[in-house]
């Protein structure tokens, strides 16, 4: 395809059909020219594919439902997500599909946003990894991917009107930070923006967001296209950066867009540069077509299950209740055991060809004895079911209930209103528990839930939205046929009140203030000293896992050089497992305020029982940086950085340090309003002032006497550091210091230190 021939040939009538969609899952074809229409479709943890014979977009083929990415997440495992994209981009191939829409890479903000089950982490590091991995794997086969939701996508509610209003350093410190890495590193096909609006503006038309940032600064050379339904203002978003409107507007839009060239609003240059992102797509689609590609579904059901079994968490397992003892009696209780929940509701929800469940799974073990326990179309205790459940935990060595979130409780389209399970679930937990000391609980859930059984139960499997052979994975886990190896991407409160965006979620009406700055998921917790149900980076295993000999490459280092780091892990135990590996860094000191520690590495390991392995990470000045908004840049402060080895935010083994410094300095600028100790921080100001500030009387008399009291000397010294330098004209014994002569001196000083 010659696109400089195309463009040129174009009318402006074509042009304009090009920006948006010929229905809801293709783009426009021009015949005239050859410029044929490609196919996008949802994902992203399955292919959601229209059907052929239906012109109902929510009517899909059968298709494959792997975990989705709350669970994939919790594998810390970048090869495990190429593994996934890879059978996405071949499900794609086999389908004619071009682009498959994911992955999401949204911060978990709340455990209450209904889409949370789509996001991976609360961490921005964690999730621009694995969306990487995923994103590399998809793309490998041909096939593009669609990063969303191009950003600040952080509830459901008012999602399509709501105002993420963020600082500059929050904003890319965590929200566009989780995107930077994939867009440079993976380059997605396309990424989507979002519905809400970002400090007023429509992610849709908003330059800042889809030129200034993700073109100019992150130097993407993709296509932008548009959340189903997100325009607002189609030629201002064509001017932004928005390429592609999805769905089709039925020509509306198109109209404004001609209508914009015509008075002179909008620019031929913007429109052709839309244009030709459309039309490099296509060109994309029509490289890597492989129509004999094969689509194995029952492969990769098998598939599924694998990725699954090294996703799923243990959080608890008192007693080594598990594995379980396969000659034990034992019962399976809850609606979930027989038809489990393993995906959300919503733009994703696979039309799974097969789905194994727990009870299938161990079907022609004749120890294991199945009651319902609890119903998920309404929360309602049934009580015969309840009394059934519990004779049957009174004459069982061990009860395993399948537990967790109906989909009425969390989905695409609403948020949560608490972090409470099913009541009747919950007094079921109870009730078999006190006939049953042997109680193991497993969950399907979305997003992180309040547990008030956590101490009545001896063991809890975390198993998320596990995919449609989650049932496969349960029983190797439960049995030991697998060893669990998942740690959590997300932190678990004990209760809601306790998460950092409390009395900020979901807004005031369309107004979404994102108080808490940085401090989102365990850098909130860790700030605050809160202790958490289940910390960040949590996850048990059968085995145990010993961590020795972690060192740096070097003890001090320039901010532009690249820090190794090392550390040695043992698998102590009789049983070969994975063990996540999980470095942290901090800063020892700081003149701005940041996270007690913050995931900058990450490596799962292999280890046979007994087996040593070497885990190696390299940090290079994002690894230490802060987001600073005065030079709207990242930016290194000199001092001693802690280095953390863990297995998880609350469990460090090992720590070291390192200095590490910049040539990079923060502009300056006083003004008479500077304090007196800022200009005594630097040594220009200290000289400058000198004499000035040794004479300051602030009308108290002598410090050292005892008539202001014990503390008068500490007293005068904060009262001196936080003066304006304007006050010095009052309370200095200088005659000849004027106002002016104050300005002359504090100018004076600023062109002193621009000239350095």
């Amino acid at each position: 395809m010659n696109i400089d021939k195309i463009l040129k040939e174009l009318t402006l009538e074509e042009k304009a059909s090009l920006c948006s969609g010929s229905d809801f899952w293709h783009t426009e074809e021009i015949k005239r020219l050859d410029i044929p229409s490609i196919m996008v479709s949802d994902g992203p943890h399955g292919l959601r594919k229209m059907r052929d014979d239906t012109d109902n977009p929510n009517e899909a083929i059968k298709a494959v439902c792997f975990p989705c990415a709350c669970a994939l997440a919790c594998s810390f495992d970048r090869k495990l997500l190429t593994t996934l994209g890879k059978a996405l981009g071949e499900e794609c191939q086999a389908e004619d599909v071009s682009v498959i829409l994911g992955p999401g890479c949204n911060i978990k903000r709340s455990p209450l946003c209904g889409r949370n089950f789509e996001y991976f982490s609360e961490d921005p590091y964690l999730a621009s990894q694995l969306a990487t991995a995923h994103i590399k794997g998809v793309q490998s086969k041909g096939v593009g991917t669609s990063l969303k939701h191009f950003a600040m996508n952080n509830q459901e509610t008012r999602r399509m009107s709501y105002s993420a209003n963020v600082d500059e350093r929050t904003f890319h410190e965590i929200y566009l930070s989780a995107f930077e890495t994939p867009v440079k590193e993976a380059k997605p096909w396309t990424v989507m923006c979002s519905y809400n609006r970002i400090n007023g503006e429509y992610s849709s038309q908003n330059k800042l967001l889809l030129t200034d940032i993700l073109r100019n600064e992150w130097d993407y050379d993709g296509l932008v296209v548009s959340d189903w339904g997100a325009v607002d203002d189609r030629p201002l978003g064509v001017a932004a950066g928005l390429d592609l409107e999805m769905p089709t507007s039925n020509g509306k839009n198109d109209e404004l867009i001609i209508e914009a060239v015509n008075n002179g609003t909008l620019s031929m240059k913007d429109l052709d540069k839309a244009v030709r992102n459309v039309l490099t797509l296509i060109q994309k689609a029509e490289d890597g077509y492989a129509p004999a590609t094969k689509w194995d579904k029952e492969k990769q059901h098998e598939l599924a299950g694998k990725i699954e079994s090294e996703c799923a968490v243990l959080l608890k397992n008192d007693d080594k209740i598990l594995p379980l003892d396969k000659s034990a009696k034992i019962a399976f209780i809850g609606e979930f055991a027989d038809k489990p929940r393993y995906q959300g509701g919503g733009s994703s929800h696979i039309n799974s060809f097969k789905v194994t469940s727990a009870l299938e799974a161990v079907k022609g073990m004749d120890n294991i004895t199945y009651t319902r326990g609890f119903v998920t179309d309404r929360d309602e205790t049934v009580d015969e079911l309840l009394d059934e459940a519990v004779e049957l935990a009174k004459n069982s060595d061990v009860a395993v209930i399948f537990a967790g979130l109906p989909e009425s409780f969390e989905s695409e389209g609403f948020d949560r209103k608490h972090m409470r399970m099913p009541d009747c679930q919950l007094k079921l937990i109870d009730e078999v528990a006190k006939v049953n000391e042997n109680v193991v609980i497993v969950l399907h859930n979305g997003s992180a839930v309040e547990m008030p059984f956590a101490d009545k139960v001896k063991g809890i499997l975390e198993m998320y939205l596990g995919g449609q052979n989650i049932g496969t994975a349960e029983k190797a886990l439960l049995f030991g046929e697998a060893n669990p190896s998942g740690k959590l991407a997300e932190t678990f409160p004990e209760k809601l009140s306790h998460n950092p965006s409390y009395l900020n979620f979901p807004g005031n009406m369309d107004d979404v203030d994102y108080a808490e700055g940085i401090f989102v998921g365990y850098r909130y917790y860790d700030e605050k000293g809160i202790k958490p149900l289940f910390p960040f980076g949590h996850g048990l295993s059968y085995t145990t896992f010993e961590y020795s000999n972690l060192t740096v490459s070097e003890n001090e280092i320039k901010d532009d050089k690249t820090l190794t780091v090392m550390v040695d892990v043992t698998n102590t135990g009789d049983r070969d497992g994975m063990e996540i590996v999980q470095l942290y860094v901090s800063d020892k000191e700081s003149s701005v305020r940041r996270p007690v520690r913050e995931l900058k590495g990450f490596e799962k390991l292999f280890l046979k029982a007994g087996e040593t392995k070497k885990a190696v990470f390299h940090l290079d000045k994002r690894s230490f940086a802060y987001y600073e908004p005065d030079i709207h840049d990242w930016f290194v402060e000199y001092g001693e950085f802690i280095i953390e080895a863990g297995s998880s935010s609350r469990d460090i083994r090992l720590s070291t340090s390192v200095y590490v410094s910049s040539d990079t300095k923060l502009p300056v600028h006083f003004t008479l309003n500077t304090t007196c100790g800022e200009i005594n921080s630097i040594p220009e100001g200290r000289a400058m002032f000198e004499d000035i500030l040794s004479r300051i009387n602030c009308g108290f008399g002598d410090a050292a006497s005892d008539d202001l009291g014990a503390s008068a000397k500490e007293m005068m010294e904060a009262m001196i550091r936080d003066m304006p330098l304007r006050t010095l004209v009052t309370f200095a014994n200088v005659p000849d210091i004027t106002r002016a002569k104050m300005s002359e001196m504090v100018e004076n000083l600023n062109e002193m230190l621009a000239e350095k």
